[in-house]
Order: structure tokens, then sequence, then C-alpha cells
């Protein structure tokens, strides 16, 4: 009798010794015929070799990773105007929206300006998708902000430039693969406690008082210690401005109607802008009869920014940081914002690639290209940006040309009109973070997680509580390992449907395992099938 054994199978036969020629001559057989296919596989993989080497085409991989050169030969005069109609459209978002993120961040107001138009420059030539506008968001503003108090504006260009850096050389080792370690219940929770973080630091000035917030738990204490210092105009101002806002969201506009819905439609896209302009020329208009009830802005740096290499060195008090310095005390921010940045932009090409494949090496090459260059123009950290994406797609961009126009009508605004934006309400500015924090919660994914998986609502607690409660960076940390350990115990704890057998007299367990079997989960099963 013999014992053969394959993969994992046992049979038990009896072999007459009669026969052990025969099997020998078929063992012999079967090794002839591996050697065969050997030979067969080592002639293929040749020929792929040499099939690879002359496929090699400089011009795809040149359409591959520029794309303006594949659809600017394309490019038409109807196009051109749909992309200007919608570069102007972003832009009057953009504008308004980056300086109350510079403002989020700790940055002088220019600063939003400054980062709002390289962005569409360089993502003009080397984008992928048609409707993304890379610029600061409120989350890039959010990470930045700690930074920001600490040692002042230069440490966000710096942080600009070396988050370029990150995303653009995981571009091009092809490492968008680690994003995907980074699940949905942790970004919605890093995304809700963004929003909820950033809304609160924004009561203070909707609320009159001065001073800045650190932190969800110092921007509560704030307000609450500070509650009879509260003004009356500032909150009236602001609330005004945060129903005015909502109900500029909801006008029944249309693209394609009578000459009023598009202006309803046009209205309610740039109604940010439409706010912004109310309010200015409100506290013009009383500041010119020498009344000053709002607490305004303040100078804006006139003029386009200086062009100059990131700062790889500042000084602070007494004290001089170098190069090395500087990165010990960005710490994990080098690498949480590429994370986040990566994040925010691939999720947004995903979302309106209407079914293409997005290429998210070739994204995130791009992205990493708009910071690098955009430090070189004083710019925070930037990513695609969900609002003005949108606002992008609703007005019906044919190419990423709309990025030019949008760049240049951002830059016309540092040079003209910095010495208006200095007239804008402080009250007005936070109405807009606050109703745009307001639409990023994404309350409805805790109902969902509830109904179809309520272990993910593990991860998504850790999440933001963690954030809220020290801070969204190591919030973001802590939510990724609270999924990790999931993962493991999941992969150390398999399913297992085990059935009992007889056969032949013999009681046989048949062990099927729901999933594939990891080290960790060898202890686990062999104490299941002991136990039976």
């Amino acid at each position: 009798m013999s014992l053969s054994i394959i993969y994992g199978f046992v049979s038990v036969e009896k072999v007459d010794k009669k026969i052990d020629g025969s099997l020998i001559l078929k063992t012999q057989e079967s090794l002839n015929l591996k050697t065969s296919i050997l030979k067969k596989n080592k002639q293929a993989y040749n020929g792929f070799g040499r099939n690879v080497t002359s496929g090699f085409n400089l011009r795809q991989l040149l359409l591959r990773r520029i794309p303006i050169l594949a659809w600017i030969p394309q490019y038409s005069s109807s196009k051109l105007l749909q992309d200007i109609l919608a570069g102007l459209t972003v832009g009057l978002t953009a504008i308004p929206q980056g300086i109350a993120y510079a403002i989020v961040a700790g940055l002088p107001a220019q600063y939003g300006l400054y980062s709002s138009f390289m962005g569409c420059f360089v993502y003009l030539v080397f984008g992928s998708c048609k409707d993304i506008t890379v610029g600061p968001t409120a989350i890039m503003a959010l990470l930045s902000q700690h930074h920001v108090i600490r040692l002042g504006e230069d440490i966000a260009v710096l942080l600009c430039f070396l988050t370029g850096c990150v995303i653009f050389l995981m571009g091009l080792l092809h490492l968008g693969f680690l994003v995907e370690f980074v699940s949905m219940p942790v970004i919605s929770g890093f995304t809700n406690a963004a929003a909820i973080i950033i809304g609160t630091s924004q009561l203070g000035t909707l609320l009159g008082l001065s001073g800045r917030s650190d932190s969800f738990i110092d921007a509560i204490a704030k307000v609450v210690n500070h509650f009879d210092k509260i003004t009356f105009w500032d909150p009236l101002l602001g609330f005004c401005s945060m129903i005015l806002l909502v109900c500029l969201k909801k006008l029944p506009g249309k693209k394609t109607g009578t000459v009023s819905e598009k202006f309803m439609w046009v209205t309610s896209l740039a109604r940010n802008a439409v706010v912004v302009i109310f309010g200015i020329i409100l506290n013009y208009s009383l500041f010119s009869y020498g009344i000053k009830i709002f607490k305004s802005t303040g100078n804006i740096t006139e003029g386009l920014p200086p062009f100059a290499p990131p700062p790889f060195s500042l000084v602070k008090g007494n004290h001089t940081y170098n190069f090395e310095e500087l990165i010990g005390e960005l710490g994990s921010t080098v690498i949480s914002v590429p994370l986040i940045a990566i994040l925010e932009s691939i999720a947004i090409a995903k979302a309106f690639a209407k079914g293409k494949t997005v290429d998210a090496n070739q994204e995130m090459l791009a992205l990493g290209l708009c910071n690098i260059f955009g430090s070189f123009s004083r710019s925070m950290p930037t990513t695609g940006s969900f609002t003005r994406t949108a606002v992008n797609n609703a007005s019906g961009v044919k190419t990423p040309m709309g990025g030019l126009i949008t760049g240049c009508l951002v830059l016309l605004a540092c040079g003209l009109l910095t010495s208006t934006f200095e007239f804008i309400p402080k009250a007005t500015l936070a109405a807009v973070i606050i109703v745009a924090m307001y639409y990023m919660l994404e309350l409805r994914v805790f109902l969902v997680l509830w109904r179809t998986k309520k272990i993910d609502l593990i991860p998504l607690a850790v999440t933001l509580s963690s954030c809220l409660a020290i801070g969204p960076e190591y919030g973001m940390i802590a939510g990724i390992a609270a999924n990790l350990i999931l993962l493991l115990y999941f992969a150390a704890r398999p399913g297992l449907l085990i059935e009992e057998r007889v056969v032949d007299g013999l009681t046989i367990l048949f062990v099927s395992p729901k999933q594939s079997l990891s080290y960790p989960a060898a202890e686990y099963l062999r104490e299941r099938v002991m136990s039976w």
C-alpha cells in the first residue's frame, strides 16, 4: 500500500507490484512533459522581452505623462468658449475660498490667492482629469495651521514643497496602492472631524471675538469663556450671510433655460463670491460714512507673489531653524499631508471620471508638480478641491484649459483687487467657511454602516473622536491603526465551515476556510479542529 499526497488532498491506493514498471514509465513521461513546458515558457518569456523592448514608444509615453499633448491638437473654438465660462465661474469661487482657507491656516489672506493659481497652470499640462481644479482646501489648511501658528508663514511654503516632493516620488515609484490601506470609514471619520474642527474654529470670528483657536476644544472654550464679549453686528452679518448662502444654493436655475434661469444658475454656482461682494459693498459703504461696526480682513499685500525658491531655513524669535530642524518640527506631517492630499485628489478624480479609468500614478505626478512649483510662488499645500471641481463640472468645462482661465483670474485679483479685499468682513468669511463645512459633513455614512457592516463603525468612531481630542494628524494615525488591528484580527480568526462525514467507517472532518489562510490563523485553525 502506498500513500500519495497531492496539494493537500490525501488518497490511499493499493498498488500491485506487477505494474511498477508502467508507473515508472508514466513518471518519466510526466517529467518529459514538464521539461517541454519549461522550454516553451522560456521561449515565450524571451519573445515577450523582445516585444517589450521593440514595442517601447516614446510618443505614447509622452502622451501618457504630458496629457495636454493628447487633447490640444483637437481643441476647438467651441470648447474654448465653454472653458472660458467654466474658468470664470470657478475663479469667482476660488478667490473667496482661497482667502477663507488662508485664514483657517493662520496665514495672511493673500496666501490664499498665492495658492490658487499655480496649480491651475501646472495641472493644465500634466493633469488627466478635465474637471479637477487644484488649490487650497479646508483640510490642507487645517493640517498646516498648527505649524503656521508656531513657526510662521515660511513653514507652510516649505511644507508645500515637501508635500510635492513626496507625492511626486510616490507617483514615480507607483506607490499609489498604499492609499488603499486607508479605508472608507477612516476617511469618513477624518472628513467629519475636519469639518467640525474647522467649523467650530470660525465660531469665535462669526460672533465677533478676537484671537484664534488651536483646536476643537480650544474653540469651544474660547466661546464659553468670552461669551460676554460677543458683539451684535458681526454675528448679525454672519448669520445673514449663512442664510443667504443656503438660499442661493437652492436657487432653481438651469444651465440651458431662460435668461432668468441661467442667471439663477450662475448666481447659485458663484454664491460665495456673491456673498463676499455683498459684504464688501456693505462694509465699504458704512466705512465711507465713518461707521466701523464690522471687523474686517485688513490690509492685504498688493501685487503678485515673489517668485523664489521655498525657504529651507527660518528665524523665529532668537533661534534660527536649519532644514534638519524644520523637518523635525514638521514630524509626521511630512507624510500625513501628502497622503491626505492624494486621497482627496484621486477620490475626486474617480468621482468625476464617469466610468473612465483614472491613472492614479499620473494624478500623483501632476499633484506633486503642482505643489513643487506652487512653493516657488509662496503657496500653502494644495490638492484637488471637491467644491471647485463640482462647479467646474456643472459649468460644462470641456478640457483642463478652464484652469488657465481660473488661474489668470486669480492673478488679476492679486494685481488689481487686493485693496478691495481688505473690506471683506471677517464674519462673512466665517459664514462662507462654516456653510462649506456643513455640506462637507458625511452624516449618512453612520446609518449606512449601521445597516450593512457595524464593525466598520469602530475605526470611524476612533478616527473621529481622536481627531477632535488630539488633533487631525494623530487622529488619522489612530484611525489607520484601529483599522489595521481589525484587519489582523479577522486574518487571525477566519471563518471556518466544518463538516463531519463517515467514510468507510472512519469519521472525517472536512474543514473549509471561508477565506485564504495566513500564518496568524494557523493556531486558531488547529484549536478549532482539536476542540471539535
